[in-house]
Formats: structure tokens, C-alpha cells, sequence
């Protein structure tokens, strides 16, 4: 079956940096679309950064600048590398697998698998 897990979150203060990684089973890896959500409390979970197959990223408006996707198709994983965090990113982050490799969708429901999520919390 297929498995994203997450890791690499955590408590940082503001300014700091993290990276969050996601690594997955069960797929062939470099045929999907890559894709990294997030869910604060009492809100909705929301896209942050999405990576096509060949490498084609796209972000947010929030996180352009400060966060970058990539992905290691021979080590079937993806990460997020966060720099100068800021209180308002602390969140639960998500990573999720999109079959249609060739675009980077921003629509949850357009994902097929997805992880169990990695907290990150940033302070102030």
C-alpha cells in the first residue's frame, strides 16, 4: 500500500529554519506530482508548495521566498526546506501524492495519497 511519512518537524523560533521531509512507499514515485499542505488550528488545510515530476515547483504567495520544494526521485522523497519561519507557518504539515505527474495541483482533492502530518511550531 502506499505510505507517505513526514518528518523533520518541530518548535523553532522565529527567524529559524527547518526542513521537513516525506518519504514514500508503494508508488512509483517519480510518476506522481508532489505536493506539501498545511492545516493550522481552526482553519483549513492549504496548500504551500507543489513539485511536478521533472521539477516544475510552484508555492504559495506567503511562503514564495522563504520555502523551497524539492524532491529525490532515487530516494522516492520530497522535502521542504523552510527558512526565516514566522509565527503565523506553525501549523500541521502535510505531504501528498498527485497521479498527474505533469502538473502541480493546489486543490486537496486533486491529490490521491497523502501523510500523516508533521507539526511545526514556530515561536515568537
Amino acid at each position: 500500500q502506499v505510505q507517505l511519512v513526514e518528518s523533520g518537524g518541530g518548535l523553532v523560533q522565529a527567524g529559524g529554519s527547518l526542513r521537513l521531509s516525506c518519504a514514500a512507499s508503494g508508488l512509483t514515485f517519480s510518476n506522481y506530482a508532489m505536493g506539501w499542505f498545511r492545516q493550522a488550528p481552526g482553519k483549513e488545510r492549504e496548500f504551500v508548495a507543489g513539485i511536478n515530476w521533472i521539477g516544475n515547483t510552484y508555492y504559495t504567495d506567503s511562503v514564495k521566498g522563504r520555502f523551497t520544494i524539492s524532491r529525490d526521485n532515487a530516494k522516492n522523497a520530497v522535502y521542504l526546506q523552510m527558512n526565516t519561519l514566522k509565527p503565523e507557518d506553525t501549523a500541521v504539515y502535510y505531504c501528498a501524492a498527485d497521479r498527474a505527474r505533469g502538473g502541480i495541483a493546489t486543490r486537496l482533492t486533486e491529490y490521491d495519497y497523502w501523510g500523516q502530518g508533521t507539526q511545526v511550531t514556530v515561536s515568537s
